[in-house]
Protein backbone atom coordinates (compact mmCIF):
# COMPACT_ATOMS: atom_id res chain seq x y z
CA UNK A 1 0.00 0.00 0.00
CA UNK A 2 1.14 3.72 -1.08
CA UNK A 3 1.30 5.95 1.87
CA UNK A 4 -0.90 8.45 -0.33
CA UNK A 5 -3.68 5.54 0.39
CA UNK A 6 -2.56 4.43 4.06
CA UNK A 7 -4.59 7.66 5.41
CA UNK A 8 -7.85 6.33 3.70
CA UNK A 9 -7.47 2.99 4.86
CA UNK A 10 -7.24 3.92 8.16
CA UNK A 11 -10.42 5.77 7.75
CA UNK A 12 -11.98 2.71 6.97
CA UNK A 13 -10.68 0.31 9.27
CA UNK A 14 -11.64 2.46 12.26
CA UNK A 15 -15.44 2.92 10.64
CA UNK A 16 -15.70 -1.02 10.01
CA UNK A 17 -15.05 -1.46 13.71
CA UNK A 18 -16.94 1.46 14.88
CA UNK A 19 -19.85 0.25 12.84
CA UNK A 20 -20.19 3.42 10.57
CA UNK A 21 -18.63 1.45 7.51
CA UNK A 22 -21.57 2.43 5.13
CA UNK A 23 -21.41 6.19 6.06
CA UNK A 24 -17.60 6.55 6.24
CA UNK A 25 -17.76 5.07 3.08
CA UNK A 26 -20.58 7.47 1.43
CA UNK A 27 -18.63 10.49 3.05
CA UNK A 28 -15.39 9.19 1.77
CA UNK A 29 -16.78 9.16 -1.87
CA UNK A 30 -18.33 12.27 -1.84
CA UNK A 31 -15.54 14.29 -0.73
CA UNK A 32 -13.56 13.20 -3.49
CA UNK A 33 -13.41 14.40 -7.35
CA UNK A 34 -11.03 11.40 -8.52
CA UNK A 35 -12.49 9.72 -11.73
CA UNK A 36 -15.13 7.70 -9.80
CA UNK A 37 -14.41 4.49 -11.49
CA UNK A 38 -10.97 4.61 -10.15
CA UNK A 39 -11.42 6.06 -6.83
CA UNK A 40 -14.08 2.38 -6.20
CA UNK A 41 -11.24 0.61 -7.23
CA UNK A 42 -9.35 1.80 -5.01
CA UNK A 43 -11.90 1.33 -1.95
CA UNK A 44 -12.36 -1.96 -3.25
CA UNK A 45 -8.82 -2.35 -3.10
CA UNK A 46 -8.29 -1.27 0.87
CA UNK A 47 -11.27 -3.57 1.29
CA UNK A 48 -9.70 -6.73 0.07
CA UNK A 49 -12.45 -6.72 -2.77
CA UNK A 50 -12.30 -6.30 -6.59
CA UNK A 51 -15.82 -4.45 -7.04
CA UNK A 52 -15.96 -2.13 -9.84
CA UNK A 53 -18.46 1.40 -9.32
CA UNK A 54 -22.05 1.08 -9.81
CA UNK A 55 -25.31 2.57 -8.72
CA UNK A 56 -25.21 0.12 -5.58
CA UNK A 57 -21.63 -0.07 -5.20
CA UNK A 58 -21.26 0.29 -1.49
CA UNK A 59 -23.62 -2.60 -0.87
CA UNK A 60 -21.53 -4.72 -3.43
CA UNK A 61 -18.62 -3.93 -1.54
CA UNK A 62 -20.59 -4.79 1.53
CA UNK A 63 -21.37 -8.18 0.56
CA UNK A 64 -17.99 -8.55 -1.09
CA UNK A 65 -16.49 -8.35 2.00
CA UNK A 66 -18.76 -10.56 3.99
CA UNK A 67 -18.06 -13.19 1.13
CA UNK A 68 -14.84 -12.78 0.57
CA UNK A 69 -13.05 -14.81 -2.46
CA UNK A 70 -10.03 -16.13 -1.94
CA UNK A 71 -9.63 -16.69 -5.65
CA UNK A 72 -9.31 -12.94 -6.64
CA UNK A 73 -6.42 -11.55 -7.77
CA UNK A 74 -3.93 -9.97 -5.66
CA UNK A 75 -2.18 -7.43 -7.70
CA UNK A 76 -4.77 -4.89 -9.83
CA UNK A 77 -4.17 -2.17 -11.88
CA UNK A 78 -6.55 0.70 -10.53
CA UNK A 79 -5.97 3.87 -12.14
CA UNK A 80 -4.31 5.10 -15.28
CA UNK A 81 -0.77 6.67 -15.41
CA UNK A 82 0.89 9.06 -17.66
CA UNK A 83 4.27 7.34 -18.00
CA UNK A 84 5.86 10.75 -16.94
CA UNK A 85 7.92 8.10 -14.53
CA UNK A 86 9.45 6.59 -18.05
CA UNK A 87 13.22 6.28 -17.72
CA UNK A 88 14.81 4.57 -21.34
CA UNK A 89 13.13 2.58 -22.37
CA UNK A 90 10.51 1.34 -19.80
CA UNK A 91 9.00 2.07 -16.84
CA UNK A 92 9.72 1.39 -13.22
CA UNK A 93 6.88 -1.42 -13.18
CA UNK A 94 8.28 -2.46 -16.20
CA UNK A 95 11.72 -2.90 -14.69
CA UNK A 96 10.43 -4.26 -11.62
CA UNK A 97 8.86 -7.40 -12.83
CA UNK A 98 10.94 -10.57 -12.83
CA UNK A 99 8.35 -12.47 -14.97
CA UNK A 100 8.01 -9.80 -18.00
CA UNK A 101 4.33 -9.52 -16.65
CA UNK A 102 3.94 -5.55 -17.21
CA UNK A 103 4.20 -4.58 -21.09
CA UNK A 104 3.41 -1.02 -22.53
CA UNK A 105 0.30 -0.45 -25.49
CA UNK A 106 2.47 1.91 -27.45
CA UNK A 107 -0.63 3.27 -29.16
CA UNK A 108 -2.81 3.27 -26.30
CA UNK A 109 -0.23 4.91 -24.70
CA UNK A 110 -0.86 2.71 -21.06
CA UNK A 111 0.53 -0.21 -19.23
CA UNK A 112 -0.62 -3.57 -18.92
CA UNK A 113 -0.39 -6.29 -16.69
CA UNK A 114 -0.36 -10.01 -18.61
CA UNK A 115 -2.49 -12.19 -16.35
CA UNK A 116 -0.64 -15.46 -17.70
CA UNK A 117 2.61 -14.06 -16.21
CA UNK A 118 1.77 -12.35 -13.98
CA UNK A 119 2.93 -14.07 -10.06
CA UNK A 120 1.07 -11.56 -7.83
CA UNK A 121 5.01 -11.67 -6.50
CA UNK A 122 4.26 -7.44 -5.71
CA UNK A 123 7.56 -5.58 -7.08
CA UNK A 124 5.35 -3.07 -9.62
CA UNK A 125 3.25 -2.33 -6.18
CA UNK A 126 6.29 -0.99 -4.70
CA UNK A 127 8.01 0.34 -8.32
CA UNK A 128 5.20 2.28 -9.02
CA UNK A 129 5.61 5.64 -8.12
CA UNK A 130 1.65 6.78 -8.71
CA UNK A 131 -0.05 4.15 -6.84
CA UNK A 132 -1.71 3.22 -10.15
CA UNK A 133 -1.19 -0.44 -9.03
CA UNK A 134 -2.00 -1.73 -5.77
CA UNK A 135 -2.31 -4.93 -3.51
CA UNK A 136 -5.58 -5.87 -2.13
CA UNK A 137 -5.78 -5.49 1.91
CA UNK A 138 -7.28 -8.85 3.53
CA UNK A 139 -7.76 -7.15 6.61
CA UNK A 140 -11.83 -6.11 6.30
CA UNK A 141 -12.56 -9.76 5.18
CA UNK A 142 -10.54 -11.20 8.61
CA UNK A 143 -12.04 -8.45 10.28
CA UNK A 144 -15.57 -10.45 10.54
CA UNK A 145 -13.68 -13.46 12.01
CA UNK A 146 -12.09 -11.47 14.83
CA UNK A 147 -15.43 -10.41 15.78
CA UNK A 148 -16.53 -13.97 15.79
CA UNK A 149 -15.41 -16.93 18.84
CA UNK A 150 -13.73 -18.62 15.99
CA UNK A 151 -9.76 -19.13 17.32
CA UNK A 152 -7.70 -16.66 15.02
CA UNK A 153 -4.22 -17.32 15.57
CA UNK A 154 -0.94 -14.79 14.24
CA UNK A 155 1.68 -16.04 12.46
CA UNK A 156 4.64 -13.27 12.64
CA UNK A 157 7.69 -13.52 10.22
CA UNK A 158 10.93 -13.82 11.79
CA UNK A 159 11.53 -10.21 10.16
CA UNK A 160 8.87 -8.50 12.91
CA UNK A 161 11.79 -7.93 15.28
CA UNK A 162 12.70 -4.29 15.69
CA UNK A 163 9.53 -3.69 13.05
CA UNK A 164 7.13 -1.46 15.42
CA UNK A 165 9.62 0.01 17.72
CA UNK A 166 12.94 -0.47 19.02
CA UNK A 167 12.18 -1.84 22.51
CA UNK A 168 9.13 -3.13 21.52
CA UNK A 169 8.96 -7.13 22.77
CA UNK A 170 7.28 -10.36 21.35
CA UNK A 171 5.18 -9.99 24.71
CA UNK A 172 3.93 -6.75 23.71
CA UNK A 173 2.90 -8.16 20.20
CA UNK A 174 1.32 -11.04 21.56
CA UNK A 175 -1.18 -8.24 23.71
CA UNK A 176 -1.25 -6.24 20.72
CA UNK A 177 -2.66 -8.55 18.22
CA UNK A 178 -5.05 -10.20 21.30
CA UNK A 179 -6.58 -6.59 21.18
CA UNK A 180 -6.84 -6.72 17.59
CA UNK A 181 -9.17 -10.08 18.13
CA UNK A 182 -6.40 -12.94 17.66
CA UNK A 183 -6.33 -15.55 19.82
CA UNK A 184 -2.63 -15.63 19.94
CA UNK A 185 0.37 -14.78 18.01
CA UNK A 186 3.08 -17.37 17.37
CA UNK A 187 6.61 -16.48 15.80
CA UNK A 188 7.05 -18.33 12.73
CA UNK A 189 10.45 -18.71 13.16
CA UNK A 190 9.67 -21.83 15.41
CA UNK A 191 8.23 -23.50 11.86
CA UNK A 192 11.45 -22.58 10.05
CA UNK A 193 13.20 -24.49 12.99
CA UNK A 194 11.01 -27.64 11.85
CA UNK A 195 12.41 -27.44 8.05
CA UNK A 196 15.77 -26.61 9.27
CA UNK A 197 15.56 -30.35 10.51
CA UNK A 198 13.82 -31.38 7.57
CA UNK A 199 16.27 -29.39 5.15
CA UNK A 200 19.39 -30.85 7.02
CA UNK A 201 18.23 -34.79 6.91
CA UNK A 202 18.03 -34.01 3.38
CA UNK A 203 21.45 -32.70 2.81
CA UNK A 204 22.96 -35.52 4.63
CA UNK A 205 20.52 -38.13 2.64
CA UNK A 206 21.20 -36.23 -0.70
CA UNK A 207 24.96 -34.83 -0.79
CA UNK A 208 27.25 -37.75 -0.54
CA UNK A 209 30.08 -35.62 -2.17
CA UNK A 210 31.20 -32.19 -3.97
CA UNK A 211 28.83 -32.68 -7.09
CA UNK A 212 25.59 -33.24 -5.37
CA UNK A 213 23.55 -30.31 -4.89
CA UNK A 214 20.47 -28.95 -2.86
CA UNK A 215 18.41 -25.47 -3.56
CA UNK A 216 16.42 -24.48 -0.46
CA UNK A 217 13.18 -23.74 -1.16
CA UNK A 218 12.43 -21.98 1.87
CA UNK A 219 10.81 -18.18 2.80
CA UNK A 220 11.16 -16.98 -0.53
CA UNK A 221 7.98 -16.97 -3.03
CA UNK A 222 9.71 -15.44 -5.89
CA UNK A 223 12.62 -17.47 -5.86
CA UNK A 224 10.42 -20.58 -5.68
CA UNK A 225 8.86 -19.00 -9.04
CA UNK A 226 11.70 -18.02 -10.69
CA UNK A 227 12.64 -21.43 -10.17
CA UNK A 228 9.65 -23.15 -11.53
CA UNK A 229 9.02 -20.71 -14.59
CA UNK A 230 12.73 -20.06 -15.34
CA UNK A 231 14.84 -23.37 -14.35
CA UNK A 232 13.48 -26.32 -14.94
CA UNK A 233 16.33 -28.08 -15.40
CA UNK A 234 17.28 -27.16 -11.21
CA UNK A 235 14.19 -27.93 -10.10
CA UNK A 236 15.08 -31.76 -9.27
CA UNK A 237 17.92 -30.15 -6.77
CA UNK A 238 15.29 -28.15 -5.09
CA UNK A 239 13.94 -29.43 -1.61
CA UNK A 240 10.21 -29.86 -1.17
CA UNK A 241 9.76 -28.38 1.62
CA UNK A 242 7.10 -25.75 1.92
CA UNK A 243 7.53 -22.44 3.25
CA UNK A 244 7.49 -21.51 7.05
CA UNK A 245 4.48 -19.88 6.44
CA UNK A 246 2.77 -22.90 4.87
CA UNK A 247 4.19 -24.82 7.34
CA UNK A 248 2.97 -22.75 10.46
CA UNK A 249 -1.07 -23.03 8.94
CA UNK A 250 -0.28 -26.68 8.59
CA UNK A 251 0.62 -27.78 12.14
CA UNK A 252 -1.39 -25.13 13.64
CA UNK A 253 -4.60 -26.42 11.79
CA UNK A 254 -3.26 -30.13 12.21
CA UNK A 255 -3.47 -29.71 15.85
CA UNK A 256 -7.10 -27.11 15.86
CA UNK A 257 -8.61 -27.88 12.48
CA UNK A 258 -10.95 -25.36 13.73
CA UNK A 259 -8.60 -22.06 13.71
CA UNK A 260 -7.63 -19.89 11.30
CA UNK A 261 -4.50 -18.72 10.80
CA UNK A 262 -3.25 -15.39 9.54
CA UNK A 263 0.44 -14.70 8.42
CA UNK A 264 1.65 -11.36 9.21
CA UNK A 265 5.38 -9.82 7.33
CA UNK A 266 6.63 -7.84 5.06
CA UNK A 267 5.84 -9.50 1.56
CA UNK A 268 2.98 -9.18 -0.66
CA UNK A 269 4.36 -12.26 -2.63
CA UNK A 270 3.00 -13.85 -0.08
CA UNK A 271 -0.31 -13.31 -0.94
CA UNK A 272 0.07 -15.42 -4.12
CA UNK A 273 1.75 -17.88 -2.35
CA UNK A 274 -1.28 -18.54 0.02
CA UNK A 275 -3.97 -18.77 -2.63
CA UNK A 276 -1.36 -21.82 -4.76
CA UNK A 277 -3.76 -24.63 -5.96
CA UNK A 278 -1.72 -26.94 -3.42
CA UNK A 279 -1.57 -24.15 -0.96
CA UNK A 280 -4.76 -22.70 -0.56
CA UNK A 281 -6.66 -23.39 2.83
CA UNK A 282 -3.34 -23.64 4.83
CA UNK A 283 -3.29 -19.75 5.48
CA UNK A 284 -6.88 -17.72 5.72
CA UNK A 285 -5.37 -14.15 5.29
CA UNK A 286 -1.59 -11.99 4.53
CA UNK A 287 -1.28 -8.92 6.30
CA UNK A 288 1.98 -6.75 5.58
CA UNK A 289 4.12 -5.26 8.50
CA UNK A 290 2.56 -1.43 7.01
CA UNK A 291 -1.46 -2.89 7.01
CA UNK A 292 -0.39 -3.95 10.69
CA UNK A 293 0.93 -0.50 11.47
CA UNK A 294 -2.02 1.13 9.98
CA UNK A 295 -4.38 -1.03 11.96
CA UNK A 296 -2.45 -0.71 15.02
CA UNK A 297 -3.04 3.28 14.62
CA UNK A 298 -6.75 3.34 13.44
CA UNK A 299 -7.62 1.26 16.38
CA UNK A 300 -5.18 3.18 18.88
CA UNK A 301 -2.88 0.18 20.01
CA UNK A 302 0.49 1.32 20.76
CA UNK A 303 2.77 -1.73 21.44
CA UNK A 304 4.90 -0.07 23.51
CA UNK A 305 2.18 1.20 25.94
CA UNK A 306 0.92 -2.40 26.26
CA UNK A 307 2.00 -4.83 28.86
CA UNK A 308 3.46 -8.00 27.39
CA UNK A 309 1.51 -11.40 26.95
CA UNK A 310 4.46 -14.09 28.10
CA UNK A 311 5.08 -17.33 26.91
CA UNK A 312 8.05 -20.12 26.67
CA UNK A 313 11.01 -19.78 25.02
CA UNK A 314 10.43 -22.09 21.91
CA UNK A 315 12.22 -20.21 18.59
CA UNK A 316 15.56 -20.64 18.22
CA UNK A 317 18.52 -19.12 16.61
CA UNK A 318 18.73 -20.61 13.27
CA UNK A 319 14.81 -19.92 13.00
CA UNK A 320 14.78 -16.36 13.88
CA UNK A 321 17.76 -15.79 11.44
CA UNK A 322 15.49 -17.02 8.74
CA UNK A 323 14.83 -13.03 8.14
CA UNK A 324 18.05 -12.19 6.61
CA UNK A 325 20.21 -13.19 3.83
CA UNK A 326 22.48 -16.01 4.97
CA UNK A 327 19.89 -16.97 7.39
CA UNK A 328 18.61 -20.21 6.23
CA UNK A 329 21.92 -21.45 5.42
CA UNK A 330 23.49 -20.45 8.91
CA UNK A 331 20.52 -22.07 10.23
CA UNK A 332 20.88 -25.17 8.67
CA UNK A 333 24.79 -25.70 8.32
CA UNK A 334 24.52 -25.54 12.52
CA UNK A 335 21.82 -28.36 12.71
CA UNK A 336 24.10 -30.20 10.10
CA UNK A 337 26.76 -30.07 12.01
CA UNK A 338 25.06 -30.45 15.71
CA UNK A 339 23.10 -33.62 13.67
CA UNK A 340 25.81 -35.45 11.03
CA UNK A 341 29.05 -34.18 12.49
CA UNK A 342 30.88 -36.14 9.56
CA UNK A 343 28.89 -33.79 7.14
CA UNK A 344 30.20 -30.63 8.51
CA UNK A 345 33.99 -30.02 6.11
CA UNK A 346 31.12 -30.96 3.09
CA UNK A 347 28.55 -28.15 4.17
CA UNK A 348 29.44 -25.40 1.54
CA UNK A 349 26.83 -22.62 1.11
CA UNK A 350 26.18 -19.81 -1.27
CA UNK A 351 23.38 -17.21 -0.89
CA UNK A 352 22.16 -14.70 -3.48
CA UNK A 353 20.97 -11.32 -2.81
CA UNK A 354 17.83 -9.61 -4.49
CA UNK A 355 16.46 -10.77 -8.09
CA UNK A 356 19.52 -9.34 -10.41
CA UNK A 357 22.27 -11.87 -8.26
CA UNK A 358 19.21 -14.85 -7.81
CA UNK A 359 19.04 -14.60 -12.03
CA UNK A 360 23.04 -14.99 -12.03
CA UNK A 361 23.64 -17.50 -9.54
CA UNK A 362 20.76 -19.67 -11.04
CA UNK A 363 22.45 -19.03 -14.69
CA UNK A 364 25.68 -20.00 -13.10
CA UNK A 365 24.40 -23.10 -11.28
CA UNK A 366 22.12 -24.36 -14.75
CA UNK A 367 25.74 -24.35 -16.00
CA UNK A 368 27.44 -26.31 -13.15
CA UNK A 369 29.82 -23.56 -12.39
CA UNK A 370 29.13 -23.25 -8.92
CA UNK A 371 31.14 -24.56 -6.76
CA UNK A 372 28.90 -24.66 -3.36
CA UNK A 373 26.45 -27.35 -2.76
CA UNK A 374 23.62 -25.53 -0.82
CA UNK A 375 22.15 -22.50 -2.27
CA UNK A 376 20.10 -20.21 -1.25
CA UNK A 377 17.96 -17.35 -2.90
CA UNK A 378 16.39 -13.94 -1.66
CA UNK A 379 14.13 -11.82 -4.07
CA UNK A 380 14.70 -8.88 -1.38
CA UNK A 381 18.20 -7.15 -1.18
CA UNK A 382 18.74 -8.33 2.56
CA UNK A 383 16.49 -11.02 2.76
CA UNK A 384 12.91 -10.53 4.11
CA UNK A 385 14.21 -7.30 6.16
CA UNK A 386 14.34 -5.68 2.94
CA UNK A 387 11.09 -6.73 1.97
CA UNK A 388 8.79 -3.95 0.41
CA UNK A 389 6.68 -3.61 3.56
CA UNK A 390 9.35 -3.67 6.09
CA UNK A 391 8.71 -0.17 8.73
CA UNK A 392 12.59 0.38 8.86
CA UNK A 393 15.50 0.02 6.83
CA UNK A 394 16.87 -3.45 5.62
CA UNK A 395 20.26 -2.82 7.63
CA UNK A 396 18.80 -1.96 11.00
CA UNK A 397 16.48 -4.51 10.56
CA UNK A 398 19.20 -6.93 9.55
CA UNK A 399 21.13 -5.91 13.13
CA UNK A 400 17.79 -6.13 14.81
CA UNK A 401 17.40 -9.58 13.84
CA UNK A 402 21.22 -10.44 14.54
CA UNK A 403 20.76 -9.40 18.26
CA UNK A 404 17.52 -11.00 19.04
CA UNK A 405 18.55 -14.15 17.36
CA UNK A 406 21.78 -14.47 19.19
CA UNK A 407 20.12 -13.58 22.41
CA UNK A 408 18.05 -16.74 21.93
CA UNK A 409 18.14 -19.71 24.53
CA UNK A 410 17.84 -22.06 22.07
CA UNK A 411 20.39 -21.99 19.57
CA UNK A 412 20.29 -24.98 17.50
CA UNK A 413 16.53 -26.21 16.75
CA UNK A 414 17.42 -29.90 17.28
CA UNK A 415 17.72 -28.76 21.08
CA UNK A 416 14.35 -27.03 21.35
CA UNK A 417 11.94 -29.05 23.75
CA UNK A 418 9.18 -27.38 22.74
CA UNK A 419 9.65 -28.88 19.32
CA UNK A 420 10.08 -32.17 20.35
CA UNK A 421 6.65 -32.03 21.98
CA UNK A 422 4.93 -30.59 18.89
CA UNK A 423 6.65 -33.15 16.18
CA UNK A 424 5.70 -36.04 18.31
CA UNK A 425 1.83 -34.20 18.40
CA UNK A 426 2.67 -34.96 14.22
CA UNK A 427 3.65 -38.78 14.95
CA UNK A 428 7.29 -37.25 13.77
CA UNK A 429 9.15 -39.51 16.48
CA UNK A 430 13.02 -39.79 14.87
CA UNK A 431 15.44 -38.40 12.33
CA UNK A 432 14.45 -41.09 10.20
CA UNK A 433 10.50 -39.90 10.10
CA UNK A 434 11.67 -37.06 8.27
CA UNK A 435 13.22 -39.11 5.42
CA UNK A 436 9.04 -41.14 5.30
CA UNK A 437 7.20 -39.66 2.94
CA UNK A 438 3.83 -40.13 4.69
CA UNK A 439 5.20 -38.95 7.86
CA UNK A 440 6.23 -35.78 6.68
CA UNK A 441 4.00 -35.08 4.00
CA UNK A 442 2.78 -31.90 5.91
CA UNK A 443 5.53 -30.37 5.47
CA UNK A 444 5.88 -31.09 1.45
CA UNK A 445 4.51 -29.66 -1.84
CA UNK A 446 6.01 -31.22 -5.40
CA UNK A 447 7.50 -28.68 -7.69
Amino acid sequence: MKDKYRALFKSIVKSYYDENFEETIEQILSEHKLDREEFCKIISSLCGTNITYSSNFIEELKKAIKCYNKDEKIINKVTSCSHECKNGDKTPCEKSCPFDAIFIHKDKKHTSIDEDKCTDCGFCVDACPSGSIMDTVQFLPLANILKSDSPVIAIVAPAITGQFGDNITMEQLRASFKKIGFTDMIEVAFFADMLTLKEAVEFDSHVKDKKDLVITSCCCPMWVGMLRRKYNNLVKHVSPSVSPMTAGGRVLKKLNPECKVVFIGPCIAKKAEAKEKDIVGDIDFVLTFTETKDIFDALNIDPSKIEGDASTEYASKGGRLYARTGGVSIAVGEAVEKMFPEKKELFKPIQANGVKECKELLNRAEKGEVSANFIEGMGCIGGCVGGPKVLIPKEKGRDKINAFAENSEIKVSIDSKCMDKILELLDINSLEDFKNAEEIELLERRF
